[in-house]
Parts: C-alpha cells; sequence; structure tokens
C-alpha cells in the first residue's frame, strides 16, 4: 500500500479517485478487513485521493469501516435505500439504450420492445442491476432473434413465478431468472445431456482459477466439440469470449455461482450442482491428468542447472507443461480438500498411484512453475484426510 499507492500519489499531489470493488471477495480471518485496517493507516496522507469501496456488509468489513483511523474520514452510502423508483429508472434507461444497440444491428426490430413489455422488464428486475444485464445479454445472444428471446423470457412460467407480488426478495428474482434462462438453453431432458452441463458449469464455478474451455475439456475427459455448445448455450450467464478456446471463461456475476451450488435456489436437479460430487470430479481429472502426462524432466533441462541459470526456463515451461497440466499440478488438493468423507475410498487407489508413480516429477514441475511451497500444502491436505501424520 505504502510503496505501491501512498508514496507516488503523496510525492505527485496527484488528485483522483480509487476504485476498490467487491472487497467482500477479498477473504481474510482477521475480525476486521485487513485492507480496511491498512488503509486506515495511510489514508491521511493522501488527503486529495478518493477512495471507494463496494462490497456485500460482511461483518468484517463494516468493523473495519468503525476502526478508528477509518470511522471519521468514511461516508457510508447503503444501496438498499436508494429510492426504489430511482433504481427503476435507471433499469429502464439502461434497457432503452441496449435495446435501441440491439436494434440498430438488425432489421425488423422497430418500435420493439414495447412499453408493456418494457415496464414488465423493469418490474422484473425488481431493483437488481445484475437482473438486467442478464436479460439483455440472454436476449441478445447471437444467432437468435432478440424479439423471440424476449418473447420466450417473457413466457416462461419461472420468470413470472413473482410477477405481481408487492414484494420481490432478491434471490427469488434471480433465481426464476437463472432458471428460465437454463431450461431454454437445454430445453431436452436427457440424463446424459444433463449430466453434461452440470460438470461443465460445476467446473465453470468451482474451478480454483478461471479455465478456457480446451482446459475444462481437458480435465472433464469432454472433446472440446462437446464442451463449446454448453457455454455457449449459457453465454448469457458467463463471460466467453465466442471465437478464442483458450481465453479463460467465468461467472459475469457472483450471484450465478451462488445460484447453482445452492439446492434450495436451483430447485431443478437437472441443473443443481453438487460441489462436493464436482470437486470429486474435477480431483479425478486432475489425478488422472498427472498420471498420464507427468514424466521426468518435462522442460529437458540441462543436467546439474538450478532454474536461475535457465534463461529461458518461461518459454520451456509454456512449450512443454500445457495448461491443464499446470491446473492439475497446483490444484489438485485443493479439490480433495473439499470432497465429502464418503468419497475417501474412491480416492485413496487414484492419490496412492500418483503418489508412489509421479511424486517426483510432479515436484519437478512446482519447482519450475515457482509453486514449489505448494507440494507443503499438498501433502498436509492428503495427510489430514486420510489420518497420516
Amino acid at each position: 500500500m505504502k510503496k505501491l499507492i501512498v508514496q507516488p500519489l503523496k510525492e505527485s499531489a496527484t488528485s483522483t479517485v480509487i476504485v476498490v470493488d467487491a472487497l467482500d471477495e477479498c477473504k481474510d480471518n482477521e475480525p476486521a478487513s485487513a485492507i480496511l485496517s491498512v488503509l486506515g493507516q495511510f489514508v491521511s496522507q493522501i488527503p486529495d485521493v478518493k477512495i471507494l469501496v463496494t462490497g456485500r456488509p460482511e461483518p468484517r468489513i463494516r468493523e473495519g469501516f468503525h476502526l478508528p483511523l477509518l470511522a471519521h474520514v468514511t461516508d457510508v452510502f447503503v444501496l438498499h435505500e436508494v429510492e426504489p423508483s430511482r433504481v427503476s429508472n435507471d433499469i429502464q434507461l439502461f434497457f432503452k439504450h441496449r435495446f435501441m444497440e440491439l436494434a440498430s444491428r438488425q432489421r425488423g426490430l422497430d418500435g420493439w420492445p414495447t412499453a408493456e413489455q418494457l415496464g414488465l422488464l423493469c418490474r422484473r428486475a425488481a431493483g437488481l442491476f445484475v437482473y438486467a444485464v442478464a436479460t439483455v445479454k440472454f436476449i441478445g445472444q447471437r444467432n437468435n432473434s432478440p424479439r423471440k428471446q424476449l418473447d420466450r423470457l417473457l413466457q416462461s412460467p419461472e420468470s413470472s413465478e413473482f410477477e405481481g407480488k408487492t414484494k420481490i426478495k432478491e434471490n427469488a428474482t434471480l433465481n426464476s431468472l437463472y432458471t428460465s434462462i437454463l431450461q431454454e438453453a437445454f430445453s431436452e431432458d436427457d440424463l446424459d445431456v444433463d449430466s453434461k452441463v452440470r460438470s461443465v458449469l460445476g467446473a465453470v464455478v468451482l474451478v480454483t482459477s478461471p479455465l478456457p474451455p480446451s482446459t475444462i475439456a481437458t480435465l472433464l475427459n469432454f472433446d472440446l466439440e462437446e464442451v463449446l455448445p454448453i457455454l455457449m448455450s449459457t453465454h448469457s450467464l458467463l463471460t466467453l469470449e465466442e471465437d478464442d478456446e483458450d481465453r479463460p471463461v467465468r461467472s459475469f456475476h457472483k450471484s450465478f455461482p451462488d445460484f447453482i451450488v445452492d439446492p434450495a435456489r436451483c430447485t431443478n436437479p437437472r441443473f443443481h450442482v453438487n460441489p462436493p460430487d464436482h470437486h470429486m470430479e474435477l480431483l479425478v481429472g486432475c489425478l488422472t491428468l498427472m498420471d498420464q502426462r507427468l514424466e521426468q524432466n518435462m522442460c529437458k533441462l540441462p543436467n546439474g542447472v538450478i532454474n536461475s541459470e535457465v534463461n529461458d526456463l518461461k518459454e520451456r515451461t509454456k512449450r512443454n507443461i500445457d495448461h491443464a497440466l499446470q491446473y492439475a499440478c497446483r490444484s489438485w488438493h485443493k479439490h480433495l480438500a473439499a470432497t465429502a468423507p464418503a468419497h475417501t475410498s474412491k480416492i485413496a487407489f487414484a492419490l496412492h498411484r500418483f503418489l508412489e508413480g509421479k511424486f517426483i516429477f510432479w515436484l519437478e514441475v512446482l519447482s519450475v512453475l515457482g509453486a514449489a511451497r505448494e507440494a507443503v500444502d499438498a501433502l498436509d491436505v492428503s495427510a489430514g484426510r486420510f489420518n497420516v501424520r
């Protein structure tokens, strides 16, 4: 904080605004947010800087703003206390602007949507901007008629479930939208297809870092041609580069992972992702991949050298250890930690075979990745899981 932010701004006397977005997603074990605690120590040294912090009002964040060094220089703005009519007007403007953009790119959309349709969308949004964004992404999906997409959404029983009620809860509103989008994307009840949909979406929401479609396919032992259609069908719920299978895919908003892993919210078993089961699936994928591909000296380093002596180590690593194998080596133990105790017997054989046959090669890969310390964490998780100390 001091070297990167405070000193440069203090010495240059720059007047600026810094935005710290979604502070609630930065996890720490302190009773008050560690970032806010550090910020409180230095904020008085940069009086020309305004800092806008956004986040859900979790206890450690509320406590952070109550710290003596921050309390007297902080203004709290609660979004839920904004007058509903103002929020609704903003959402209506957003809808109008984005629909005008769609109409300008396609013929046959004059006078679309109707005032009645626009009003209905605003009521269903219930003050939630994320609802409006997901709706526009769904309606504007490539190779689909926006007019038909809007009609499908408005006619969906799920989407209209809460229509006409005076008070719409945030979760209920998003639940109905996300369910409608998933049911529209995968209309046929096919056990094999549904299983793959859960696996792919489970990988998107549960991986330790965002992965590209090609890597998701490798870890799940699917063909890329099976994964891409599933991701494209849920494009309105994801951040996805349509023409680049090597760009990471992620949920466009945290509310979607929260929805799909919660059986009380995602009540359709066709789409509900049960985290322990899918962490198990990802763990098996990681162990299988490492067992198949790990070998001695994968980067073909000269004998007797240390990493710092290899000038082209990064290039060698990228060339010889693909993204899927890197992920497997660094993340398998994190998926192991999240599996259910009932899975232990299923895990034991695969884990034993990996550690017995590929342990040294795995350490070599972690070393060239600069992540050797993670081996300690992985072995600690494994020992704890099987009560080996």
